[in-house]
């Protein structure tokens, strides 16, 4: 999702700040601009904020590269005319101005804990300074027989760094020592960049080319694990994503390539009309922002092009969660799996409605495909993770995989059965020992399914209901439906839509009748299987049903119950969370939000509810908040 679009001259470098809402931009014109995405003005030399770009001139050259030292409060910046020049951002004062190399630079980096600063040049060298020894060079790097594109340390070892050339080459080399550790003969034309992969074990590299290719290398085996072909010029900024499974290419193709980290499946392109990218910018670790007053968790990716800069928000807001009905919690936190168990709050313990809870996580274990969905199975026993079209059955205490197939989507019915969609022409359903049971086709577009009391099969303009036994039809209904909620009892259900929820009556009894009858069943099934009991012109965004009352929350984060028709705020959420469960013994809900998988102390939002009562006629409610 597109969150900042910012028209300038031709952008050769951006670097986000690791702790201010700070996009560091350097020009071919030779200025520099620090924009704040959060206001999404520029933060001048002056210190005005203002709704028009302002910059501060480094040079009449192109500034090929700048990159913030946030331990200092500094910006260094690499020019055309062979200067460093470093810049207190707070002041805007210069710091240093040096001639470091007899060429253009090309590419600063800065090493992530030591005073270090690589410079890499069309001279053919790179070079180390030490800021504090006066910014003294104190080791050049010698080998390559071009210019030097890129030079980036490793995050896993950072005695180390790769460095990207037009020879055609990458070459590793150890801080310390005059010589290459190695030379990968990475391309069949120049490299431009180069990137290391940041998460879990994998010894992996990215370098891009005038090739038109990106190729991902296993540096310690020395060999090419993939090529990644499909951008129709130079690509010339690679990174890996430090939290997401994603590999982002850009090229001067004008185009942005997401892939996947694993599968190496092409997963989107961004074309936002820039002309041609030049440099791709990321941060580890997610940033909240307010966005159209709204409070967001972002993973953030800036890119920089011949018209301007662009920042994309990545990933999902939602965290991959499941509560059991006893008080266990599994999330997905990445490709780790961690656990709580609300019942470990001490009971003398006074909880205030919205506080959070000090609850003890322990690691679960991992997962072997990158979570997308996790879900208990109706008795707890059972947890699926869905994701890269697989998913995996695991114990949900000893994390022991007890199955796994190929699924989009995975569902649960209400009694342990359940059921993947393939592709949008197969379902195939499985027993409670998973045990494939039938395989079906249905006769339009399955875009989504959910599970619960019946088995629904959704297009994108109606939704079909099935028993689970014979996968019988059940009731079509004609309503674009983005969620499904059941009750416990299986007599109530909620379809929300993306503007409205209608809460349903199933009459099984009906059903029953009609299907032992024998009786033929048109395309659009029992038309008394269900009755709507009211229509409310509200978005949900979590859901759940606590006996006759359904709670969720909309689209300005009320916490909201309805109960007979009569909807009724029970709480105003300062941020976006997200419903996980109801404990009966301790008459609470929970909700959950996405930095709960960050901060270990938060996220989780008790709600007391002391007394719950319904009556079928006039029908009494109330809810007693401490």
């Amino acid at each position: 999702m597109r969150k900042l679009a910012q028209r300038s001259e031709r952008v050769k470098s951006v670097d986000l700040h690791p702790t201010e809402p700070w996009i560091l931009a350097s020009l071919y014109s030779g200025t520099v601009c620090i924009w704040n995405y959060q206001s999404q003005i520029c933060i001048s030399r002056d210190r005005t904020l203002e709704t028009m770009a302002k910059s501060f001139e480094v040079t009449e050259l192109p500034v090929r590269s700048a990159k913030f030292v946030a331990r200092k409060q500094w910006v260094v910046a690499g020019a055309d005319d062979m200067f460093i020049r470093v810049y207190n951002y707070n002041t805007m004062d210069k710091v240093k101005v040096f001639e470091a190399h007899t060429d253009y630079i090309r590419c600063v980096a800065v090493h992530p804990t030591l005073p270090y600063v690589l410079s890499s040049s069309d001279d053919m060298l790179i070079k180390l300074w030490d800021w504090e020894k006066g910014w003294i060079c104190t080791q050049i790097f010698e080998g390559h027989s071009h210019y030097v594109m890129q030079v980036t340390f490793n995050p896993k070892d950072t005695n180390t760094f790769a460095s990207a050339s037009l020879d055609r080459t990458i070459k590793i080399w150890n801080l310390g020592s005059p010589d290459p550790n190695f030379t990968l003969d990475a391309h069949q034309k120049g490299v431009n960049c180069v990137d290391y992969f940041t998460g879990g074990d994998k010894p992996y590299l990215i370098t891009g080319s005038d090739d038109h290719t990106a190729k991902v290398w296993d540096y310690q085996t020395k060999s090419c694990v993939q090529t990644l072909e499909g951008h129709t010029h130079n690509v010339s900024a690679v990174c890996f994503h430090p939290e997401l499974p994603i590999i982002i290419t850009g090229s001067e193709d004008g185009t942005v390539r997401i892939w996947h980290s694993t599968t190496y499946r092409l997963e989107n392109t961004l074309n936002y009309g820039l002309e041609r990218v030049w440099a791709i910018g990321y941060m580890k670790g997610s940033r909240r922002l307010t966005v159209n007053g709204e409070s967001h968790l972002m993973e953030l990716v800036v890119i920089g092009y011949d018209e301007g800069t662009i920042m994309v928000k990545l990933g999902r807001e939602e965290p991959v969660a499941s509560m059991d009905n006893s008080g266990k919690i599994i999330w997905a936190k990445h490709n780790e799996i961690q656990t709580v168990n609300i019942k470990s709050v001490g009971a003398d313990l006074e909880v205030a409605d919205g506080e959070r809870l000090p609850l003890a996580v322990k690691e679960l274990g991992t997962c072997d495909l990158y979570p997308q969905f996790l879900k208990h199975n109706p008795n707890g026993r059972f947890v699926v993770v869905c994701g890269d079209g697989e998913y995996i059955i695991y114990t949900a205490l000893a994390w022991r995989n007890r199955s796994f197939g190929s699924a989009l989507e995975f569902v649960w019915s209400s009694d342990g059965e359940y059921a993947v969609r393939e592709s949008t022409s197969r379902i195939k359903i499985f027993s409670k020992n998973f045990q494939e049971k039938k395989s079906i086709r249905p006769t339009f577009s399955a875009e989504r399914i959910f599970g619960g009391t019946l088995l629904a099969m959704c297009s994108n303009d109606f939704i079909c209901f099935y028993d689970w036994a014979e996968c019988r039809l059940i009731r079509r209904i004609d309503v674009n439906v983005k969620n499904l909620y059941w009750a416990d009892s299986g007599d109530l259900l909620t379809i929300a839509s993306d503007t409205s929820f209608y809460i349903l009556k199933y009459n099984r009894d009906v059903v029953a009748s009609y299907l032992d009858g024998g009786r033929p069943i048109d395309e659009q099934g029992v038309e008394d299987a269900f009755d709507v009991l009211h229509e409310m012109n509200e978005r949900v965004r979590t859901g759940i049903w606590v006996g006759d009352c359904f709670i969720y929350n909309n689209s300005s984060w009320r916490l909201n119950y309805c109960v007979g028709g009569e909807v009724t705020t029970m709480f105003h959420l300062d941020r976006p969370m997200y419903l996980l469960g109801y404990l009966a013994s301790q008459s609470r809900v929970y909700l959950i939000d996405k930095e709960f998988n960050h901060n270990l102390q938060s996220g989780l939002l008790p709600l007391i509810i002391e007394s719950l009562l319904f009556q079928r006629h006039g029908i009494h409610s109330a809810f007693k908040l401490d």
